[in-house]
């Protein structure tokens, strides 16, 4: 069965990536198979790491996925296919650019499991 997105964007709603998100989406969002979900905040205001899925990675701020596109291509590729979606966890972010988000879309297109980048927390 084909995948319907290869990637998940996870934020916390009402936070300052979520609203640069929608005011500024990244331009290489367009015509890709992503879906964004906006998703309710503990009382700290973060969201907690997902309980399913299959974390492969984890960084503080988007820049490192653009620093470190090569890591970030292995881990999400060198996953097993089938079972539980792949997590990039990403400890904070204000914005999402697209440069930020170009190893992750290209890795995610590749693999035959979802990929989900969830942001915990606005900065």
């Amino acid at each position: 069965m084909a995948k319907e997105v290869d990637l998940i964007i996870q934020l916390p709603r009402g936070s300052s990536i979520d609203d640069n998100l929608r005011k500024e989406p990244p331009a290489g969002l367009a015509d890709r198979r992503v879906l964004i979900e906006h998703l309710p905040v503990g009382e700290d205001g973060r969201l907690l790491p997902p309980a399913a899925g299959e974390i492969v990675l984890t960084v503080a701020s988007p820049e490192a996925l653009r620093r470190e596109p090569d890591e970030v291509e292995r881990v999400i590729l060198a996953a097993a296919d089938g079972g539980a979606p792949l997590v990039v966890l990403v400890d904070g972010a204000e914005f999402l650019r697209d440069d930020e988000l170009e190893a992750v879309m290209i890795a995610a297109a590749q693999t035959e499991r979802v990929v989900i980048l969830r942001i915990l927390e606005g900065v």
